[in-house]
């Protein structure tokens, strides 16, 4: 390998390693570890939707959701549940699955908020996850 070469493989190199330990400097454990305790949860995973930590600022942790006022929590509940697809509002397996989400939402929620530095929680739209599961958001 000539000087030029290995010069260039040294600088490349180095550049990787300055990103990697800018991108692990900026990481935040805190969402590391709400997550984990989230994902190991026995309720919250059994559930076809996982509730993430997305951020904590100031007291605020952001967390997905997968309904809000752009989608309703039954166009969720059919991509969650295919079985349920055709039922009415008001049938009793609709009912129980939207007391199901609105209690394990709610239990997400608490267990982030028992972490020292969350006073609360903000809510925001998991796109990505209801546009994978096939639902066509509204602008």
């Amino acid at each position: 390998m000539d000087s030029f070469t290995r010069r260039y493989l040294y600088l490349l190199g180095a550049l990787l390693l300055i990103v990697l330990l800018v991108w692990l400097a900026g990481r935040d454990g805190r969402v590391g570890d709400l997550n984990a305790q989230l994902a190991d949860d026995p309720l919250l995973a059994d559930y076809p939707y996982g509730f993430r930590v997305l951020e904590i600022n100031n007291g605020v942790a952001t967390m997905t959701s997968p309904r809000s006022a752009q989608v309703s929590v039954m166009q969720f509940l059919y991509a969650a549940f295919p079985a349920l697809r055709g039922r009415d509002v008001q049938h009793p397996e609709m009912v129980a699955a939207q007391e199901r989400l609105a209690a394990l939402q709610s239990r997400a929620s608490r267990l982030v908020q028992a972490h020292p530095e969350v006073n609360r929680v903000r809510w925001q739209l998991d796109e990505l996850w209801l546009r994978e599961h096939g639902v066509i958001l509204q602008p």
